[in-house]
């Protein structure tokens, strides 16, 4: 007899989605009591996610070999990262001037919602002093993705420098990332069940109630975030990556799975780090320091939502915002996106901050935190397609492809 074939991860994990929104709509808020396996799944993934980013990072880094290597692929990266971010804010302020969601808002709505803290606009230099550790153990023990990727950066250019002498203990770095993608294997065969859980509660609190009020806003960020793929992510990855767009897609929806119902870059890194690597063959000198820091400051879905939310509040207030605020919003959504923790929730408190720059009302942000779960399931999905996309751009112009000639003749 022929023996069955089994199913994949992907296809279990995709399938706990559709489970967890049935349950959710079928059982409402009795399905809440699933909570607390995806808050299990969630503590897996985030247990993992330091010590992954640590060590990819620095074997990253220290397996390139040479400065000028790293100079010319952490400037392509980086730059790559602002520019897409900036493209990404200016989509979002043009579809939300389009869908106009804060005009007929219903203000009533306002006086039950959440006070929020207005917080201060951080500076340029105050974020570039803050990306340096006083204390790598404080930095790890806080989870400061951005002072421990300095760190990182430091240690894998004294390991080039060590020459020789680093050679020991850049393999021991190596086989301890190796040892983190193995713990990674046995938490995501966890992820159908996780992922089923999140869905469940999400959908079993809001239900069809969350296309209310904020309708307009969720349908923004959505309809901007289709723009982003055909705008912006199909041109890169067919026109700079020339990579075949039909593979693309065919691989990219595993990882759209996992960041729709963890909404956490940084939760997500080991299911990108798994398909640029092995379905895309980028080179994991590549992937192991590009996609990390990408989980941490890059956020094109995130710029999006930044730029919905303002526009609607000013809508929302009958403020006008200038050409000069369209600039300084650009500016700042950029700058502060940069900032935002890659873990369920962080951009939340962002919006806080950018509102404060601009000098709008904060009562919004309690409503919006309500529902900003569906939102944030798109933010996380593009943050973390476009550290892929922007991977392999990079990928394309340093020739970091692995085995690409034998990978092209099987597709």
């Amino acid at each position: 007899m022929k023996e069955r074939k089994k199913l994949s991860l992907a296809a279990k994990t995709f399938i706990g989605f559709g489970v967890g929104i049935v349950i959710g709509l079928i059982f409402g808020e009795k399905a809440t009591v699933l909570a607390p396996l995806g808050d299990i799944f969630l503590n897996m993934i985030q247990m993992i996610v330091v010590p992954m980013v640590f060590l990819s990072i620095t074997a990253g880094v220290a397996s390139l070999g040479d400065l000028r290597k790293l100079r010319n692929i952490g400037v392509k990266v980086v730059g790559l990262y602002a520019i897409t971010s900036a493209i990404s804010v200016c989509i979002g302020l043009i579809m939300a001037n389009l869908i106009n969601p804060g005009l007929g808002f219903d203000m009533s709505l306002l006086s039950g919602g959440t006070e929020y803290e207005a917080q201060e606009m951080p500076s340029i230099v105050d974020t570039l002093v803050n990306m340096f550790p006083s204390n790598i153990f404080t930095a790890f023990t806080s989870a400061n993705m951005l002072q421990i990727i300095v760190f990182s950066v430091f240690l894998g250019i004294a390991l080039i420098l060590l020459e020789q002498r680093g050679t020991r203990l850049v393999t021991a770095i190596q086989d301890l990332t190796e040892a983190m993608y193995q713990i990674t294997g046995i938490v995501m065969k966890f992820s159908p069940i996780g992922v089923a859980a999140l869905l469940a509660e999400s959908v079993g609190e809001y239900g069809l109630s969350i296309f209310g009020p904020l309708g307009k806003l969720i349908l923004t960020v959505y309809a901007s975030d289709v723009l982003l793929v055909l705008l912006m992510y199909v041109p890169m990855v067919a026109l700079l990556a020339r990579f075949p767009l039909g593979k693309f897609f065919r691989n990219i929806w595993r990882l759209w799975v996992v960041t729709a119902s963890t909404t956490s870059s940084s939760g997500s890194l080991p299911v990108s780090t798994s398909i640029t690597n092995e379905d895309f063959r980028v080179s994991p000198e590549l992937s192991s320091f590009s996609l990390p820091l990408g989980a941490t400051i890059n956020m094109n879905g995130g710029c999006i939502y930044y730029a919905a939310a303002i526009v609607m509040t000013a809508q929302m207030y009958q403020i006008e915002l200038s050409p000069a605020s369209l600039m300084n919003i650009v500016i700042s959504t950029v700058l502060v996106a940069m900032g935002c923790p890659g873990v369920p929730g962080g951009a939340i408190i962002m919006t806080t901050i950018l509102l404060t720059n601009m000098g709008l009302p904060l009562e919004v942000v309690g409503l919006i935190a309500g529902i900003f779960r569906l939102i944030d399931m798109a933010n996380t999905t593009f943050n973390v397609t476009g550290d892929v996309v922007t991977t392999l751009v990079v990928a394309r112009s340093e020739n970091m492809f692995v085995n690409e000639s034998q990978s092209a003749a099987q597709d």
